[in-house]
C-alpha cells in the first residue's frame, strides 16, 4: 500500500458545549490537518495522487467553511450573538471536537473522489485526533 499526507494548518475557535473543564470556554487553535490519500498501486505518473490536488481539494474546505472562523454546535446559544454580529462561524451537528473535525474534512476530501485513507488533526503540537473509517 502505498500512502501520501498532505499537511495544512490553520486557525480555529470553537468550544464544547457538552464538556465540563476548560474546552468548554472559548478559545483557539492552530490546528494542523494532515489528510491521508492510499492507493494499492501507483498512477501513470508514479504516483498515489499529486499534492497539490490533495492540498487544493482539502484548502478549499478549510478555507471555505474552518479557518478563521468559530466552530460551535447548533445548539450553541453563542450561535445567534456571533450571527448578530456578522461574525465568521461553522455550526455543527455535534460538539467541534478534533475528532468531529477530521471526518468533517475527511467526508469532503472523499466525496471529491480521492481515495483518503485517515485525516488527523493535530489541535495542539501534542494533541491529535483521527478519523478513518472501519478502522479500529
Amino acid at each position: 500500500m502505498y500512502k501520501v499526507a498532505e499537511i495544512i494548518e490553520f486557525p480555529y475557535g470553537h468550544r464544547l458545549l457538552h464538556y465540563q473543564g476548560p474546552c468548554g470556554n472559548l478559545h483557539g487553535h492552530n490546528g494542523r490537518a494532515e489528510i491521508v490519500v492510499a492507493a494499492g498501486s501507483l498512477d501513470e505518473r508514479s504516483m498515489v495522487a499529486d499534492f497539490s490536488t490533495i492540498a487544493r481539494i482539502a484548502r478549499e474546505f478549510i478555507d471555505g467553511f474552518l479557518a478563521h472562523r468559530m466552530l460551535l454546535h447548533q445548539e450553541d446559544p453563542l450561535v445567534e450573538v456571533l450571527r448578530a454580529h456578522q461574525q465568521p462561524l461553522f455550526t455543527m451537528a455535534s460538539d467541534p471536537t478534533a475528532e468531529e473535525i477530521a471526518r468533517l474534512i475527511y467526508e469532503h476530501v472523499a466525496a471529491q473522489g480521492l481515495d483518503v485513507c485517515e485525516v488527523r488533526l493535530w489541535e495542539t503540537g501534542t494533541s491529535v485526533a483521527s478519523y478513518a473509517p472501519g478502522q479500529r
